[in-house]
């Protein structure tokens, strides 16, 4: 239940996504700060050693309370963070991909979660009007610099991922990915030949998939394990480079979810599952 990502930095494949923690829209504050704070200290009392987040998620609000909630960081800890999407307002997102931008963003990250070097720094999305070169190239110079371990994509394609490759070294990729969305499997499959970690975002479908009579309610009476829990074991046992991070601003959730890592499916179940896309 472990992956090195880049080949070097081993964590549990089950982490935790922080863009929930924040407000509405993923803008401005949490509701709850103090219950935010409690799930980011949960999450690493039960074993989380990989916590993904975005400087555009609050913007920054998130970033600053993984640092308020567990600076210093407990040894093994991985941040991952992301740079290159811009905030308009609530669910408003656009791509930046700008060399000075990106370094700004960076350098901005570094400061905010309190660390001299980025685990894992993502492209969030490419920007169509920069030169994918360039956009690398800002990572690349933050690498040999010391401030970025290592490198990762987000919501791209093969041929994309090939191109980057040229420029730079990708231990992971970041797409939209869970059991009723496999949009990305191309990708998937080209990320475990290659090595390179796969991280789903949204998941379990949230709603869709734990809805009461859902396609996952007969499973779930038969098995004892939630909804939720089921889609999170069939991405653990799709492929050994799966790093689901679900995300919730709930300690009770957070539970419920790590919970999946101890849900064993049968090669039964894992097929039928698999034929609800």
């Amino acid at each position: 239940m472990t992956f090195a990502i880049g080949g070097d930095l081993t964590v549990h494949r089950l982490g935790y996504g922080a863009m929930q923690l924040t407000g509405p829209g993923v803008w401005g504050p949490p509701r709850d700060h103090d219950e935010a704070v409690r799930v980011l200290r949960r999450a690493v009392e039960l074993g989380v050693d990989l916590i993904d987040t975005a400087d555009s998620y609050g913007p920054y609000v998130s970033e600053e309370l993984i640092k308020e909630a567990l600076h210093p960081y407990p040894e093994g800890l991985v941040i991952a963070t992301k740079a290159g999407l811009v905030r308009t307002g609530p669910d408003r997102w656009l791509p930046v991909g700008r060399p000075e931008y990106l370094r700004q963003e960076a350098e901005m990250s570094l400061r905010r979660l309190g660390v001299d070097r980025l685990d894992l720094f993502q492209l969030h999305r490419v920007d169509p009007a920069v030169p994918l070169a360039d956009q690398l190239g800002v990572f690349t110079e933050l690498q040999k610099e010391g401030k970025v371990r290592h490198i990762g994509l987000s919501e791209v394609s093969v041929e994309e991922i090939e191109q980057a490759r040229r420029h730079a070294e990708i231990a992971t990729v970041q797409n939209l990915y869970n059991l009723t969305n496999r949009q990305s499997e191309a990708v998937l499959d080209h990320c475990e030949a290659e090595g390179m970690g796969f991280i789903p975002w949204f998941p379990i479908a949230t709603g869709q998939l734990a809805r009461p009579g859902g396609p996952l309610a007969a499973l779930s009476q038969e098995t004892g394990a939630t909804p939720a829990q089921l889609a999170l074991a069939w991405l653990l046992r799709r492929s050994p480079v799966m790093l689901p991070i679900p995300g919730t601003s709930s300690v009770s959730h957070l539970e419920e979810n790590l919970a999946a890592a101890g849900v064993t499916l049968t090669a039964e179940q894992y097929t039928n599952m698999s034929r609800l896309a």
